[in-house]
């Protein structure tokens, strides 16, 4: 395994799979240094391309992230403020926008601008019992500044959306997958446990397993294409299945289904 710290994200890559670990506790609350981190561990996984599935995660094993740091707000000017949310903006978006998998693994509360950092990512998995989520902002007179607002009226829908950030409160990780939010909720004795079960399922969307760079253009053709008009979305599509018709993946895949034998991929 590969390691590399940087000083609030911790990087390593194991097996295909880039573990980007949220590192400030006890909470993991994020600031425009720790987002500037974030932002360079999520381009060094676009690089690497023997990465194929990333996973966020928040140290320890009470916070995934609890959101920005309130301190460091209450620090700085309306201007530092505006252009740490931008950042923020550009970090979640350059991850939602990376052409490979993203997994959010919830090892424990995942509020505020933790569940927006969640939000940017392709699947959230959480570990049972481990905490709460929700969008609380209300509460400090503000609103879910770093994407909540837009990604979560998507996720789910708008009503729900403005009732639950209105009311700005939180709720069990059942309740979030009742209403859309968290995809799968694992059972797992111990945060090393789930961790190691996320890793196992990271691996399954890698080569030789599954056809990695399909993964990520099904993902990729999915995030840009709801947001333009139906027509738009279908050149996407298609622009994307031609570049998978071209890889040796498809190749592969198609020989295999012939041939009535597993396909054995390689991400080329």
């Amino acid at each position: 395994m590969e390691a590399t710290k940087t000083k609030l994200v911790e990087y390593r890559v194991k097996n295909g799979v880039a573990w980007l670990e949220l590192t400030d506790p006890p909470a993991n609350t994020y600031t425009h240094e720790m987002m500037r981190d974030l932002d360079d561990a999520i381009l060094q996984a676009r690089f690497d391309e023997n990465v194929h599935v990333l996973v966020l995660r928040g140290a320890g094993d009470k916070f995934f992230c609890a959101g920005a740091n309130i301190n460091m707000l209450k620090a700085v000017n309306p201007t530092f403020k505006y252009y740490f949310c931008l950042h923020a903006n550009e970090t979640l978006n350059r991850l939602e926008h990376t052409p490979k998998l993203v997994i959010a693994a919830l090892n424990g509360h995942t509020v505020g601008g933790g569940l927006e950092i969640a939000m940017a990512a392709d699947l959230r998995i959480a570990r049972r019992g481990a905490g709460k989520t929700g969008l609380p902002e209300v509460s400090l007179g503000v609103l879910p500044g770093t994407g909540g607002t837009q990604r979560l009226a998507r996720l789910i829908n708008k009503g729900t959306a403005i009732e639950l950030m209105v009311a700005g409160e939180t709720f069990d990780f059942e309740r979030g997958q009742q209403i859309g939010i968290i995809n799968q909720i694992w059972d797992a004795a111990t945060t090393d446990e789930f961790m190691e079960k996320i890793q196992k399922y990271a691996e399954s969307f890698c080569p030789p397993n599954r056809a990695a760079k399909a993964v990520g253009r099904i993902k990729r053709s999915v995030q840009s294409g709801i947001e333009v008009p139906f027509e738009s979305a279908l050149a996407i599509e298609r622009e994307l299945q031609q570049q998978l018709f071209q890889s040796e993946d498809a190749k592969e895949g198609l020989a295999a289904y012939v041939e009535k034998r597993k396909a054995n991929f390689t991400a080329r």
